[in-house]
């Protein structure tokens, strides 16, 4: 039967079993082994949908990684090729004014703290994607377990 909204009254008599099927039952008739058997079925229902929760969290950590990395990567390409012709112009027009080799430790300076930026921020995005752990879907499991164990403690 699939899935639909129902009224209180009619809710109570269906029983989810599995992914698609659905049983008549009545709530007040249940045995205890039915009861067991209904929450272990639960259990490892909601085991499976955290389990894919887990996975879809891993892999969106490891494309921020990635995004990360490809930083590092744009970090490393300016600094090398789009650097050296900037440098090279501003060598130029401070050796007009200042003495060519202090001209020079300027810009390279000057290329130094613009590569850390770049780093910096590449450095950041890695160390949110790390360690690869599916942090949301494991403090919910958590919070499953602790409304388990309160609802078996009473």
């Amino acid at each position: 039967m699939p899935q639909q909204q129902w009224t209180d009254k009619e809710a109570r008599k269906y029983r989810h079993i599995g992914d698609t099927d659905w049983a008549a039952y009545d709530h007040d008739d249940r045995s205890v082994g039915r009861i067991v058997g209904d929450l272990t079925s639960e259990v490892a229902h909601l085991a499976r949908i955290e389990a894919r929760l887990a996975a879809r969290e891993v892999a969106e950590k490891a494309r921020t990684g990635a995004k990360g990395g490809g930083m590092f990567a744009a970090a490393g390409v300016f600094a090398l090729y789009g650097g050296a012709a900037f440098a090279v112009a501003a060598g130029i027009a401070l050796a007009l004014v200042w003495p060519a080799w202090l001209a020079a430790l300027v810009v390279g300076a000057a290329m130094f703290a613009t590569a850390g930026v770049a780093a910096l921020a590449g450095r950041s995005m890695i160390r949110r994607a790390l360690p690869p752990m599916p942090d949301e879907t494991m403090e919910r499991a958590r919070e499953d377990a602790r409304a388990l164990r309160g609802g078996m403690d009473r």
